[in-house]
């Protein structure tokens, strides 16, 4: 009687998983740190650096300093929380895209009642960061539940769920300068730029997935621009560089402040340059970038908000 071959194990990372702590930790508890994408940093940094935005340009990194590090911790907390409730939403469209199929609620690593809880456990961290900030901020920060509940929702009746993710990943731009200071026309300028920067890099992002997304029904940017995707990141970029200039020419009445533009400008015309390639390697590639390019904008802030004259 011929044996049968051992079926491979099914794995526990999803294919744009980084190699990190999370695989020495137990059995049982890898798959929450998965679940909380903690082994995909970059999406906590996205979220992170409009928080830092506002907090810069709202010349509060000397006076208000604490506020980063409390930031950070958020960011981390309520993008694992989004994840979660982005996954619980999504477990039958996850199942269908090679990328998705093995996340932990899709996959069934982990039941959904132990998500929601989980999620509220989240919740609770950011509840606490929620509290040390100032009464209009927390108001404002609460407003963007209704953006995070119904992003999940979106791939399934916009061709755009890209622009509602960059209305949800940079809201913490107008929690971080409403932190500091009352608000302000740049305040808005620069959450507008921040969007149009999310509809580039998530369109790249989105570029990995384009045929499952295809044959599973589910809608993107990508799709929705076809063999245009290229030159779409290039407008989305240049808006967001446009809205940048505005809202630092508002605080600092200055020619010359543009100048602090100049590398984010350069950076997106790399990877504008490298879309090229539009393969799902260098799609991740040029995602990940964009953590650096969250940096670059928040020196810029920084330099706009330190040197202007209040």
């Amino acid at each position: 009687m011929a044996s049968t071959a051992p079926s491979p194990p099914k794995p526990e990372a999803t294919p744009d998983a980084q190699p990190s702590w999370i695989d020495a930790l137990p059995a049982h508890i890898r798959p929450y740190a998965r679940l909380a994408r903690l082994d995909r940093p970059a999406g906590s940094w996205l979220l992170f650096w409009p928080c830092a935005w506002g907090v810069a340009l709202a010349d509060g990194l000397v006076a208000d300093w604490a506020l980063i590090p409390w930031f950070a911790i958020g960011a981390i907390a309520m993008r694992a929380a989004g994840c979660v409730w982005n996954d619980i939403v999504d477990r039958d469209l996850d199942a269908q895209v090679a990328r998705t199929r093995d996340r932990p609620v899709a996959s069934g690593a982990i039941p959904v009642k132990r998500a929601l809880a989980f999620a509220i456990l989240l919740a609770g961290i950011g509840l606490l960061v929620l509290l040390q900030l100032r009464p209009a901020a927390q108001l404002t920060a609460l407003a963007s539940i209704i953006l995070v509940a119904g992003y999940p929702f979106m791939k399934r009746i916009t061709w755009w769920p890209q622009a509602w993710l960059g209305l949800t990943f940079n809201w913490g731009a107008l929690v971080g300068f409403i932190a500091v200071a009352d608000p302000a026309p740049a305040m808005l300028l620069l959450y507008a730029g921040g969007i149009a920067w999310t509809l580039g890099y998530d369109t790249i992002y989105a570029l990995q997935d384009i045929e499952d997304d295809a044959m599973a029904g589910i809608k993107s940017s990508a799709r929705a621009l076809g063999k245009n995707a290229r030159a779409g990141v290039a407008v989305f970029y240049a808006a967001a560089v446009i809205l940048w200039a505005i809202a630092f020419y508002l605080v600092r009445e200055d020619p010359l402040a543009l100048l602090a533009l100049v590398p984010i400008a350069l950076h997106f015309g790399w990877q504008i340059h490298r879309l090229s390639d539009q393969s799902p390697q260098n799609a991740l590639t040029l995602f990940r970038s964009n953590r650096s390019a969250g940096l670059l904008i928040f020196a810029a802030c920084a330099a706009i908000g330190l040197t202007a004259i209040h």
